[in-house]
């Protein structure tokens, strides 16, 4: 049987953006888990140092601005210098605002679109230099469903994940030579803090009808960094089967309507 191709991760360090709590925090722990020293980076200083201390000791919180270069370059630096050679990027941090085409304001699509996507890329193209000079790594971009469908009413959020979801393809052609994987995970529903106002409903016509959990989030991010040792540039949808299509008579229950 062939050897698999996948990264040493014991005496290595991990960066996790938005990691103070939901899905971040989960994915962090996951990491743990996996060997990694973990940065837990995030604007939520109270939730981000919590989240890190119960990690023990092979994880600590850095306040980031994911919009701020120097931001960056100081978690960098402290992921290194505290746990290691960077192995594991994960672009997670994202912000959701309610507003369509007409409706979102110039600036709140531009605030979106900032942290969603030019956060993302600005963490890739400062620490995709590390990642070569270590020899090898996994760079993780949350995306979501609304990276692969349209949505109405959240215009700047769906632009920022599908360019989000442009972008790990182009890092994946041209970082495939240094040993580096790039891929994208596609969640949909899941319960989070930024989701806890959605109408439990939305979910009604999906195979599985229910709200996904932070952990099974978590569990994709592992499999991608310790098992899809062949698999860059891919596209890794946990959204209940929500993008296979949605059961007309569930939907329209849910909704209200008759058919």
């Amino acid at each position: 049987m062939p050897e698999l191709h996948g990264l040493e991760l014991h005496g290595r360090s991990a960066v996790v953006t938005g990691g103070a709590r939901g899905i971040g925090a989960a994915i962090a722990q996951t990491l743990v888990k996996s060997g990694l020293g973990v940065v837990v980076a995030d604007l939520l200083d109270s939730e981000g140092t919590t989240t890190a201390a119960s990690l023990g000791t092979t994880a600590i919180f850095r306040h980031l601005d994911v919009t701020d270069e120097h931001g960056w370059q100081r978690v960098l630096d402290d992921a290194e210098a505290n746990f290691g050679p960077l192995a594991v990027l994960v672009n997670n941090a994202g912000v959701l605002d309610v507003g369509g085409v007409e409706s979102e304001s110039p600036a709140m699509f531009r605030h979106v679109v900032d942290v969603n996507l030019f956060g993302a890329w600005l963490g890739m193209h400062l620490g995709a230099s590390r990642l070569r000079a270590n020899g090898d790594g996994v760079i993780v971009n949350i995306s979501s469903t609304a990276g692969l469908m349209g949505y109405s009413g959240i215009a700047g959020y769906v632009a920022s994940k599908w360019g989000l979801r442009g972008l790990t393809k182009a890092a994946a052609l041209e970082l495939g030579g240094a040993g580096i994987r790039v891929c994208s995970v596609h969640p949909g529903p899941i319960d989070t803090p930024m989701t806890a106002g959605f109408d439990m409903r939305i979910t009604a016509g999906q195979p599985l009808p229910r709200f996904g959990e932070p952990a099974e989030v978590a569990a994709m991010v592992g499999f991608i960094v310790n098992e899809a040792t062949y698999s860059t540039g891919s596209e890794f949808v946990i959204d209940g089967g929500a993008t296979a299509g949605m059961a007309l008579a569930a939907s329209a229950q849910a909704h209200g309507a008759r058919l």
